[in-house]
């Protein structure tokens, strides 16, 4: 157990914020004090999450440090859980009521109920070991501190499970295959019957069907024929997606012409995260779609005033005829 100055407790708290997981929490829980924190023989050491590169069958041992914030002692549940997807997109960690099968079920911890005492940090080691015929490529989980506590509500007595996390990255050796694809394509365009530029809503699933963690950089052509009133848009970065994982992601192109049929193509860059390396860089993923955008009142213009020309000449081509029959 160390005990931590002011000064130091500012210094951890700021490496542990840049990587802290995202747990879900109930909506007005009160802010959190304690943390959890990659750590070490001499305490913590910088690093962000634990990431270990590691055979099947291999393993390695590690210390978590979890530590306490507050004026008083602390009881904490410390256990590790599989990485999920969460409800806003970002990384998750599995709530300790549902069973694990990946890195969550490979970590092995010394200690599962700790008491931090007061403005002090307690190392809990673990271990993890990786099944044999675990599958080549990359595998996300944490290690959770949790406190549970008892809440009124109008109708009784709730059960809240408030967590932080430290984020565990696992690359098992073998075939790694860094892929994503682009699925269901969807394109529509908001605009004036008169003619004048629009935009162009996007929408598209991406999936990463490969087995190595990736980040997306999308970008986005919409062309009438031959490439005329090309509009080109790059997005940011998305956010990381597991093996696995799917987003749907959302855009729009403004500024685009009525120009009958309009391409939409979307490519998406694989780029790695984090600290990782991408060798070779891996093909983009591209999708297409065409559509059909029809300035309706200009058309209707042209289409009336080439009927007034057709009946203009008609009339005109009778009226000479019967002028020349009256001569003769």
């Amino acid at each position: 157990m160390t005990t931590l100055p002011r000064a130091a407790a500012l210094a951890v708290l700021a490496v542990i914020l840049s990587g802290l997981v995202a747990v879900a929490q109930p909506a007005g829980d009160a802010p959190v004090t304690w943390g959890v924190v990659p750590s070490g023989p001499d305490g913590p050491n910088g690093r962000t999450a634990f990431t270990y590169t590691l055979e099947p069958g291999g393993e390695v041992t590690d210390v978590v440090g979890v530590i306490n914030y507050t004026e008083a002692p602390l009881s904490l549940r410390v256990y590790a859980s599989d990485a999920v997807r969460g409800t806003d997109g970002g990384f998750d960690l599995l709530p300790a009521s549902r069973t694990s099968t990946d890195v969550g079920a490979w970590a092995e911890l010394g200690e599962e109920d700790v008491t931090v005492p007061p403005r002090s940090r307690v190392d809990v080691p673990f271990r993890v070991t990786v099944p044999r015929n675990a599958t080549p490529g990359d595998h996300a989980g944490g290690i959770v501190a949790s406190v549970r506590t008892e809440g009124d509500t109008e109708g009784g007595t709730v059960s809240v499970d408030r967590r932080v996390g430290a984020r565990i990255y696992a690359r098992i050796t073998g075939t790694l295959n860094p892929s994503l694809a682009v699925t269901d394509l969807r394109a529509s365009f908001d605009g004036s019957p008169a003619g004048l530029p629009g935009q162009v809503r996007v929408s598209y699933v991406l999936r990463n069907n490969g087995n190595l963690r990736l980040v997306g950089r999308p970008s986005i052509r919409v062309s009438g024929p031959f490439g005329l009133g090309e509009r080109r848009l790059a997005g940011e970065r998305l956010a990381e997606l597991k093996p696995g994982d799917t987003i749907r992601v959302s855009t729009v192109v403004p500024e685009v012409w009525q120009l009958g049929r309009l391409s939409v193509e979307v490519t998406v860059s694989p780029e790695a995260s984090g600290d990782q390396e991408l060798r070779p860089p891996p093909a983009a993923a591209v999708a297409s779609a065409r559509m059909w955008v029809v300035p309706w009142l200009p058309l209707a213009v042209v289409v009336v005033g080439a009927a007034a020309v057709v009946w203009w000449r008609r009339r005109a081509r009778r009226s000479t005829v019967s002028e020349s029959a009256n001569v003769s």
